[in-house]
């Protein structure tokens, strides 16, 4: 029997998937599937490495796999790629971009049965992240978007003022909308007082919170153990904890009504997970709903679209320099 190359393996294509580490298992396997397409088609095995390679950069840099990749991811890979200290040459980064493109083009064709196969096992599903608005042309050299930056303080309360506006909107109209309104309010705000990857805000449970026993009086909302943060290639995700600190100590209220019986159990799924954050059919929402709903605010409050959801982890950091705080301290709790 042939087998077409790059198809999905054997060992994944049943109706019970049980790995350990399922995540890292299969975007390795989509790996070695886009490797031997490649192979297939005549292409270099220096052109293989190559790409492959960029695609592993690509994925460590997100903190997510192909299966919740957005176009936001690659705007803000090229963006570093392009302001880092070795500033890359703009024919590299169109190389870079056409490697995460031809990838995606792999797992998402469905002759490889990749599509089918993570909305069967992780409820999502892999898409093209890189277009022609998103990519270096080949004509100029200010293809790359300005560095990227932190909302400024003005900025940022518009933003969650808009947040809070549509809340109140929906709730006006006795929508079934207010209250996805305001777990995504709660969700931008706690993301932004504890400086959260978009991936380590998505896999947030409530029982990640605790006191931190030398400032009391921010009670169980003290400190936050972040079980998925970043790690380092091959290691899995690690675990950071994030203090609490003075200056985003209303983030307390916040925590605290979300997980009153007024908050976060209205959602009818909120049984099924501690998931922080249940959507309307499922114990936890997924990474684009958070892209789309930090959109749709962002929209309503007039910001420029250089401002994004990773855009908040970077405030948090801005603004405890800002406040004084020693940088040791900032990049233990950050995280890099």
């Amino acid at each position: 029997m042939n087998i077409e190359p790059g198809r999905i393996p054997a060992f994944l294509n049943t109706e019970n998937v049980g790995l350990l580490r399922a995540e890292d298992r299969v975007f390795e396997a989509m790996l070695d599937g886009w490797r031997a397409q490649m192979l297939a088609r005549g292409l270099s095995n220096a052109y293989i490495k190559s790409s492959c390679s960029v695609v592993e950069r690509f994925q460590e840099h997100a903190n997510e796999y192909p299966w919740t990749w957005s176009a936001h991811n690659v705007d803000e890979f090229l963006a570093d790629r392009r302001s880092s200290e070795k500033g890359l040459a703009l024919s590299t980064l169109r190389s870079n971009a056409g490697a995460i493109k031809a990838f995606c083009a792999y797992v998402t064709d469905g002759r490889y049965g990749w599509a089918a196969f993570c909305e069967r096992v992780f409820a999502d599903i892999p898409v093209q992240v890189v277009f022609e608005w998103n990519s270096p042309r080949h004509t100029t050299d200010d293809a790359m978007p300005p560095r990227r930056r932190a909302f400024a303080r003005a900025e940022l309360q518009t933003f969650f003022d808009a947040a809070d506006d549509l809340i109140d909107t929906e709730f006006a109209k006795r929508s079934k909308r207010w209250l996805p309104a305001l777990r995504d309010s709660t969700a931008f705000k706690v993301a932004y007082a504890y400086g959260l990857r978009r991936r380590e805000l998505t896999m947030l449970e409530y029982v990640d919170f605790g006191p931190n026993p030398h400032v009391e009086q921010f009670g169980r909302f003290g400190a936050l153990q972040v079980r998925w943060a970043k790690g380092t290639k091959g290691s899995g995700p690690r675990r950071r904890t994030v203090l609490t600190v003075p200056e985003f100590d209303w983030v307390v209220g916040q925590l605290e009504y979300w997980l009153s019986p007024d908050g976060r159990k209205r959602f009818a799924t909120a049984d099924r997970s501690a998931s922080m954050w249940p959507s309307e059919r499922s114990g936890s929402t997924v990474y684009r709903n958070f892209d789309r709903a930090f959109q749709r605010i962002r929209k309503a409050a007039g910001l420029p679209d250089e401002l994004s959801l990773h855009t908040l982890r970077h405030s948090y950091v801005t603004h405890l320099i800002e406040a004084g705080y020693d940088p040791l301290f900032i990049q233990l709790i950050w995280g890099r």
